[in-house]
């Protein structure tokens, strides 16, 4: 059942709904997993950038080398296009996406999903145990369009100590989802890693898949999201030691990454509805 009743919110909870099912987003990935033919690869993919507006000037290899749609949505950028910040005390966007949320972390522990709704952190990373630490810390909630670039990064210096998968729906992450489905971000299937760092404590990332994300990888680990496997959190027999900037991930399309830090001391540097790169600073400690 809907949670409201008006005609545009009943309309928008049906499409999100019918949009969720793994299944499709499977198919999806199937299909874009497809080998193009050769000659209509840089036409495909030209249409494709200026539907979107993908900057295809930034991809590490021209349209016509991309054998796939897949390999085009989690493209490499050309060398030194996003410089990363190594200045003290900063912690950088781990990826290019618009800023939907930004600031501390309620007392309440919610995260804010869309105006007038919210979720509790301990139910987006799958664990009290794991939200505890980071409660009174600041919180980013970053949304990756289909138009950009699809690879995540760690925002820290640190060691990644675990990390959790947690199955569920793919419900879409465009305003209409968010309206319409409550705690969206805990039902779409996920994967949150526990970092340790010196400079600010425990730091949490959340990648959240969506409505045909027909994969997640990770760079560390053999982890392949929408494959019907079960919800189990790994700790690694040695702590992955990251970088700021180190590629930790990979999306299919676009989708949301949700960072959160311990450290209250942090000070946003980008606000709601901004776009920002992968690697400029996005807090700095005040």
């Amino acid at each position: 059942m809907a949670p409201m009743w008006s005609p545009r919110a009943a309309a928008e909870w049906l499409l999100a709904t019918l949009a969720s099912p793994p299944l499709l987003s499977r198919l999806t990935g199937r299909v874009c997993d497809l080998r193009l033919p050769a000659a209509l690869r840089s036409p495909i993919i030209r249409a494709y950038a200026r539907a979107f507006g993908a900057d295809l000037s930034e991809a590490a290899q021209p349209p016509e080398s991309y054998a796939s749609f897949n390999a085009f949505f989690t493209r490499a950028l050309a060398p030194g296009l996003r410089p990363v910040s190594r200045e003290p005390g900063i912690v950088v966007s781990p990826c290019d996406a618009r800023v939907r949320s930004i600031g501390p972390i309620a007392s309440d522990g919610r995260l804010e999903q869309v105006k007038g709704r919210t979720y509790p952190i301990e139910a987006l990373l799958g664990s009290a145990e794991d939200a505890a630490p980071l409660r009174g810390g600041v919180q980013a909630t970053l949304y990756l369009s289909p138009a950009m670039y699809h690879r995540v990064h760690s925002p820290v210096d640190g060691r990644v100590r675990a990390w959790r998968y947690l199955p569920g729906r793919l419900f879409p992450v465009n305003g209409p989802g968010l309206r319409s489905i409550p705690g969206l971000f805990t039902r779409n299937e996920r994967v949150c890693l526990f970092c340790d760092t010196q400079a600010h404590g425990r730091v949490a990332v959340a990648l959240v898949g969506a409505a045909n994300v027909g994969r997640l990888t990770l760079a560390f680990t053999d982890l392949v999201t929408n494959r019907g496997a079960a919800a189990r959190r790994v700790e690694p027999s040695a702590p992955v030691a990251v970088s700021r900037g180190d590629e930790i991930g990979v999306f299919n399309l676009g989708s949301t990454v949700v960072v959160l830090l311990a450290d209250p001391s942090l000070v946003a540097l980008a606000g709601p509805g901004e776009l920002v790169r992968m690697g400029q600073p996005l807090w700095r400690r005040s």
